[in-house]
């Protein structure tokens, strides 16, 4: 097994600073950390982790290591990897890490296998990659051979207990509750995007205020006065139209629930079809977790001079094969813009149209910027910190379901923010708590 994968070790120290930056702003984590480090909840674990290779997640990994795990990292995105944090990790905290910016998908699936090489008893996970290779694995001498008692993974050097993963993003929940439907999941799964902690304020202030500063920083352009086309109104999409139009843009919203389309109207929010939006839209911006949202028949339908981005996690939401195959040429006119020429045939076909596409379609705020803020990750983090301890502390009782984080560990996680913030808030009375749990008390 390698030892780590990475693009620099001499970024190392660069590194360190945008870590300890960041973890100036995870208050949270580092009480977590102080309590980790004396009671060593993890001793002995091993821990494997696919995450954004970012400074935020470099203070989870070491969150980790002080409660007493053997760590292993590798990336969740081929362009979210900060080549200098990962060179941090493995030079001044021994971490191995497996990430390198831009890396090809060949390189990112060997990755994800040199983690699962290390035979980690619990994972951690962001979109479900690496339990989706755990499930299919097969290098080397690994075969995955659940015994659905213990939860055991055969290979021919002996037996790797395996107890259990967690999952930051929606869409991975999603991809693990469908395998879960289908009887295909082997492990238990805690899903980490549904704790309140991290859904309502990763997702939505996160998401929303990110996915903005990866747009300025790809394009420099002007949000005032845009029409901003957002598909999908879950938490991220909320977030996002919230901040759009507080920036003074004009924003569509484009979603096939009904309840989140009328929602978003009661919000005082346009609500239209994809294909109406995109032949108006300055910018286009995909949130849903699905699969070619913006497609072949939306570039055809599209204005000349739109832009569109993704901010779901895969890049799977715009079709880039079906763009490339209908495009006359393409070419990079900025670092983090993909300019496609194509045929535009509903007006002359003499003339072309230009198609621009932001950070390959894969996540703006990572791609193009530097992801979250690190107090709201110090949230979605400390979820991820807790379940893996939480994991350990109930291995071989867990059943191979996506479960949800416990609620009390929910609440302890708003406390503790609360207070790094220096806000106190009201508590019941005792007369209060007994009346709301009495059905006899009257009126």
């Amino acid at each position: 097994m390698k030892q780590n994968d990475i693009k620099d070790l001499s970024l190392a120290d660069k590194g360190k600073l945008r870590i300890d930056w960041a973890e100036r702003e995870m208050p949270v984590l580092r009480l977590i950390k102080t309590r980790f480090e004396k009671e060593k909840p993890l001793k002995g674990i091993r821990l494997g982790a696919c995450l954004h290779v970012t400074a935020e997640t470099a203070n989870l990994m070491k969150t980790l290591k002080s409660g007493g795990a053997e760590v292993f990292l590798c990336a969740s995105n081929p362009l979210s990897t900060q080549d200098d944090v990962a060179a941090s990790l493995v030079k001044h905290d021994e971490i191995p890490v497996f990430a390198i910016k831009g890396e090809d998908s060949k390189t990112y699936f060997s990755h994800l296998n040199s983690v699962l090489e290390a035979c980690p008893q619990i994972t951690m996970d962001d979109g479900a990659d690496l339990v989706a290779q755990l499930h299919k694995l097969k290098i080397k001498n690994y075969e995955l051979r659940i015994n659905n008692a213990k939860y055991e993974i055969q290979n021919t050097n002996g037996n790797w207990e395996f107890y259990g993963s967690s999952e930051e993003t929606t869409t991975g929940v999603i991809r693990l509750k469908a395998m879960e439907k289908d009887g295909a999941l082997k492990i238990p799964v805690i899903a980490v995007n549904d704790s309140d902690t991290k859904h309502l304020f990763d997702n939505r202030f996160g998401t929303g205020q990110s996915t903005i500063d990866g747009l300025l920083r790809a394009t420099n352009i002007l949000i005032a006065g845009k029409i901003i086309a957002i598909c999908g109104f879950g938490f991220c999409g909320r977030g996002l139209a919230d901040r759009a139009r507080g920036m003074g843009a004009r924003v569509l919203i484009c979603e096939t629930d009904s309840i989140k389309a009328l929602e978003a109207v009661m919000m005082g929010f346009e609500v239209a079809q994809v294909m109406d939006a995109v032949q108006v839209a300055d910018i286009v911006i995909t949130v849903t977790g699905d699969k070619h949202v913006i497609d072949e028949k939306h570039f055809k339908a599209a204005k000349d001079g739109i832009i569109i981005a993704n901010s779901g996690h895969f890049n799977v939401e715009i079709n880039l094969d079906a763009l490339a195959k209908m495009s006359k040429s393409k070419r990079k006119v900025r670092e983090f813009v993909d300019e496609y020429q194509i045929q535009n045939t509903k007006y002359d076909i003499r003339n072309t149209k230009k198609i621009y596409i932001l950070g390959e379609g894969r996540l703006l705020n990572l791609a193009a910027a530097e992801g979250h803020p690190a107090s709201v990750m110090d949230m979605s983090f400390a979820n991820q910190a807790l379940a893996a301890e939480w994991i350990f502390k109930n291995r071989g009782k867990l059943q191979n379901k996506v479960y949800r984080l416990p609620v009390e560990m929910d609440q302890e996680i708003a406390e503790l923010k609360l207070k790094a913030m220096g806000i106190s808030h009201d508590a019941l009375t005792a007369e209060q708590k007994k009346y709301l749990e009495s059905w006899k008390e009257g009126t």
